[in-house]
């Protein structure tokens, strides 16, 4: 019988932000394919880890705010001690200012990039070790759009995300050769709640739209197999890859 190369079973996976949105469907999907789930939210609810115990698997959470680097800190510590060790990290997390770049805070600057990228360092930094010395493991980072291109109104986003890329590379360089996997997925233009402005402005929303090839907005849905691909052992050897899920829109 062929070896089912997509199985999880026995795996932990750490998924920051994955309460809602992109980071919820890459947890269900990653829950669907066997792997146990550390959810790592701000809030208490417990809808989504509720969602994925009701699959089969063990579902912890970690409370953290990624605003908060001590904290952010004690993700990887207390996902091993909950669960015994971490295969997979899912750094999904992020938040969004707009702004004209003339006008844009210096404090709007700072969380933004704590959040979209400070947080994804040391969250990188702490797995890595982890995963380096047992010469087994799977990064994978969201990336977006503005990791390629400039974006509007976003000058911290677009900082952000364009260095997580390259953070993403650069780890690849340093760990495949030591069994680590570090890759990004790079989402277009997909309806969950951050892009609820966007949403609503009838005129951006119809260009952004045309502009798409595949017809429609992505939705968290469409993440599930893309992530489940660069957390199993289908993805052994891709490293250092950007792999962009959105319609089509950066090949137009």
């Amino acid at each position: 019988m062929m070896k089912n190369v997509f199985d999880l079973t026995g795996k932990v996976a750490v998924v920051t932000g994955g309460t809602r949105g992109i980071g919820k469907g890459i947890a269900l999907g990653l829950a669907v394919a066997g792997a146990d789930i550390v959810l790592v939210q701000r809030s208490n609810d417990t809808s989504t880890q509720e969602e994925v115990k009701a699959l089969g698997v063990r579902c912890e959470i970690v409370h953290c705010d990624l605003i908060n680097l001590e904290e952010v800190k004690q993700v990887i510590p207390k996902a091993i001690e909950a669960m015994g060790s971490v295969d997979i990290l899912v750094n999904n997390a992020g938040i969004q200012r707009r702004s004209p770049a003339v006008d844009f805070s210096e404090q709007d600057w700072d969380d933004v990039i704590t959040v979209n990228l400070k947080s994804v360092w040391i969250l990188c930094q702490q797995a890595g070790r982890h995963m380096v010395e047992k010469k087994s493991g799977k990064i994978i980072n969201i990336a977006s759009l503005v990791s390629f291109q400039g974006g509007l109104f976003v000058p911290a986003y677009t900082s952000a995300k364009g260095a997580v890329g390259q953070l993403t590379k650069a780890l690849a360089n340093e760990w495949s050769s030591q069994g680590v996997n570090v890759n990004a997925i790079v989402p277009g233009y997909i309806a969950t709640e951050m892009n609820t402005a966007l949403i609503n402005d009838p005129v951006r929303s119809r260009q952004i739209l045309e502009r798409i090839p595949a017809g429609r907005w992505g939705n968290p849905e469409d993440f599930k197999g893309p992530a489940l691909f660069l957390a199993s052992e289908a993805s052994n050897y891709v490293h250092g890859h950007l792999l962009a899920v959105d319609g089509g829109w950066l090949g137009r």
